[in-house]
């Protein structure tokens, strides 16, 4: 075992109180549980309530919690710092989040800083500013890395963070379900979906939106303030700007499937896990709604489920997506589909064939397992990073 790491993790960690925030709170418990199984120890200063920063509210209220979280963990790193070499910040932060002063203070400690972002295609065009002063980016998508790349900030590619517990890390003993796919519903899934079950495709759907009729699509504001349409246009381009004022003439059509046969209840706490394994073959969907893409040809990247399935032994069929190809062997560990015609195609081959399945499980399991969990990329992490005892302050970033 190569030696324990000193991780600073800020990594969307609340104070115990639930924040009304997209779920979030498994990631800082997937980092902490992996840092412990690896004998890594986990940093974290007091009183810092980072899932806090996700909350939208007034620029006056945010600036002040921006202040107070920075300022209590650089006050807090000086005393560490000072008590035991710390190997590096990791943070999951998205750029409303970060203090780049406050970066460079963590940095002037010969602290390097790492930032692991995993929306970077869906919300960026290009990197954001706050992002600069990093000394290191987990970037999980390959859509994405082009774009550090123009911007010259260094990156690690590693797959999206995940950990298991070890009772989930064999093949599940029996197949209690149909195939399955879990996951909340949105337009571009609705497409998917009513396509491939007018096809015939014999699946079952959880999660929320899936059990009524379809909901309105979300009001598309055209008005506002001349700043408000330049920071859309800024983020998203001309396109996705002309696309946003289209929909507001025209909203875009619904599907009128009715999927409400098809759902069964989302599953909550463990029993997500036994959905994912003990489904006879579990669905990915890598598509999002995105006013950057035409619904037709919606934009994809390789998300969380893709490591999360294979890792608890599930027999796993996912939406193809650049990059998907460096993580597994299609047709060997897992196996991918482009359009609904081959989603449904690739199901109904599955659901026939057992042994398939079992193969599937089995070495999809083995690859991610071994090679994709949070505690390889944190050796990569430091590998790349270099030993702590050379660092008094770290060079400034241009």
């Amino acid at each position: 075992m190569s030696r324990p790491l000193r991780i600073f993790l800020c990594c969307q960690q609340d104070l115990g109180q639930v924040h009304a925030v997209p779920a979030y709170r498994f990631w800082a418990e997937y980092f902490r549980a992996a840092f412990a199984e690896a004998g890594h120890v986990c940093l974290e200063a007091p009183g810092c309530d980072w899932a806090a920063g996700l909350l939208t509210r007034p620029a006056p209220e945010h600036a002040a919690w921006r202040e107070d979280v920075w300022s209590r963990t650089v006050d807090w790193l000086k005393r560490e710092q000072a008590r035991a070499p710390i190997d590096f910040l990791l943070g999951y932060l998205f750029p409303h989040q970060i203090l780049p002063a406050a970066v460079a203070e963590v940095r002037a400690l010969g602290i390097p800083c790492v930032n692991f972002f995993c929306d970077n295609v869906r919300l960026f065009r290009r990197v954001p500013a706050e992002f600069h002063g990093f000394d290191l980016h987990w970037v999980p998508e390959a859509a994405a890395r082009p774009g550090y790349a123009r911007a010259g900030l260094p990156t690690l590619a590693a797959p999206m963070a995940c950990w298991v517990p070890p009772a989930w890390r064999t093949p599940p003993l029996a197949e209690t379900l149909p195939p399955t796919f879990v996951g909340t519903r949105d337009d571009v899934r609705e497409r998917l979906f009513g396509e491939a079950f007018a096809r015939g495709l014999a699946a079952d759907l959880r999660g929320h939106g899936w059990a009524g009729p379809a909901e309105a699509p979300p009001a598309v504001r055209t008005g506002g303030t001349l700043g408000n349409q330049w920071d859309f246009l800024r983020q998203h381009g001309v396109v996705a700007l002309a696309r946003k004022f289209s929909h507001k003439l025209v909203p875009p059509s619904r599907v009128a499937f009715d999927f409400t046969r098809h759902v069964q209840p989302a599953p909550r706490g463990d029993d997500y896990a036994r959905v994912l394994r003990e489904s006879q073959v579990c669905l990915g969907v890598n598509r999002y709604p995105s006013l950057r893409h035409p619904a037709g040809r919606p934009g994809t990247y390789s998300r969380l489920r893709d490591i999360e399935a294979p890792m608890v032994g599930a027999c796993y069929l996912t939406e193809w997506t650049e990059g998907l190809d460096e993580l597994y062997e299609p047709g060997v560990e897992i196996e991918v589909y482009r359009d609904a015609a081959e989603l449904v195609a690739k199901t109904r081959a599955l659901s026939a064939d057992e042994p398939r399945r079992r193969r599937l499980r089995t070495a999809g399991q083995r690859r991610a397992l071994a090679e994709h969990s949070i505690a390889r990329t944190l050796q990569r992490i430091a590998a790349q990073l270099g030993p702590p005892a050379s660092r008094a302050t770290l060079p400034r970033l241009p």
